[in-house]
């Protein structure tokens, strides 16, 4: 009988590579982006390419009074998503460069390894 290495092929079901301090902090800018305003002057921030944009623009956008929009934007400067840039009487919003990467890594699925049942075979998903 042949003896055959084990092989510690999946990561774990049970656990996190999230920290409780890590974890607090992606609260807050979850929070932020829970709403579908937010998400909306986000996705418009996204595809101004790193432009900062007028808040005279995001006004129209959502169809909601200044002080209404002006929250939101507040909302998500105190997270750390946006920046603020006061030009004369009107302010400037940009995304803060990286502040969606934490976000992304969280959902991001761990990679596998595959151990072929057959040589000739092509990998099987493991686990």
């Amino acid at each position: 009988m042949l003896d055959l290495p084990v092989l510690d092929c999946c990561t774990p079901l049970a656990g996190s590579s999230l920290s409780g301090e890590r974890a607090a902090e992606l609260e807050v800018v979850l929070k932020a982006l829970a709403d579908r305003h937010r998400l909306r002057i986000v996705n418009m921030l996204l595809r101004a390419g790193g432009e900062p944009v007028c808040v005279c623009e995001v006004q129209p956008l959502l169809g909601l009074s200044q002080g209404t929009v002006s929250h939101h934007l507040k909302q998500l400067v105190e997270a750390g998503i946006v920046t603020r840039e006061a030009r004369g009487t009107y302010s400037y919003f940009g995304l803060v460069p990286g502040a969606l990467d934490a976000v992304r890594d969280v959902f991001s699925v761990p990679a596998r390894i595959a151990v072929p049942t057959d040589p000739d075979a092509a990998p099987a998903a493991c686990c």
